[in-house]
């Protein structure tokens, strides 16, 4: 099984209605102690960084984005985070407009036709993912952790997978062990088991390594959709 392909169709803004989600009452206890402090030092500090370094990037792109498909530049979507509370991620289109209005959201695949010209470069080079430096400042994310999945597959897979749920135990991140050490083709399952593996062992130490190894990811394109 391959994870669901992001719906960008949502308007810039717009939250799905809320519904009757059960995965809440399935997270258990939030991790707690003074590493969390640590590793929120470090995401301010990397964070900012990162916003000032990477603004000139994402404006470029999103003037590419602007002229070469029509919608807006940036989109916002509905994301689950720390204990079940939901935010909103923000990222670079990467595909065409209302791409998913006839068949809703379908399985990722490789090549997929919904994906601009230029999405296709953002996602292999993770481009796409830079705006969320400001959900890290807001404190809605990490720089590591978790990626945050929308709450309707939030549910789903936590029916599938007792343990699914548990990886809300810790805020989530702009990149994570799982896509690491497995990319976006990997089964929630595996997802789940690498994810909860970081919260167990997650440090400032254990990030920079990640980040380190998105660097790497970020050359090569592996994983990439």
């Amino acid at each position: 099984m391959k994870q669901v392909e992001i719906n960008e169709t949502v308007k810039v803004g717009h939250v799905q209605p809320q519904m009757d989600y059960h995965f809440p009452t399935m997270i258990g206890k939030p991790v707690t102690g003074w590493k969390l402090f640590v590793k929120r030092i470090f995401d301010l500090t990397v964070g900012l960084i990162g916003t000032v370094l990477s603004s000139p990037i994402v404006l470029v792109f999103a003037i590419l984005v602007k002229l070469t498909s029509k919608g807006p530049a940036f989109y916002k979507q509905e994301r689950v985070g720390l204990m079940g509370k939901s935010f909103n991620v923000i990222k670079l289109r990467s595909m065409y407009q209302d791409a998913e209005a006839r068949t809703g959201a379908v399985w990722a695949q490789k090549n997929d036709p919904r994906i601009t010209p230029i999405g296709r470069f953002m996602r292999k080079t993770r481009v796409d993912e830079l705006p969320q430096f400001w959900n890290v400042l807001k404190g809605d994310m990490s720089l590591v952790g978790p990626r945050p999945e929308r709450p309707v597959l939030t549910e789903e897979f936590s029916r599938q997978f007792s343990d699914f749920p548990k990886r809300l135990r810790i805020i989530p991140g702009i990149t994570g062990y799982a896509q690491i050490n497995g990319g976006y083709d990997i089964t929630p399952d595996e997802k789940c088991k690498l994810d909860n593996y970081y919260i167990e062992h997650f440090s400032v130490w254990f990030d920079i390594k990640m980040l380190l190894g998105t660097v790497k990811v970020v050359f090569t394109g592996d994983g990439a959709r």
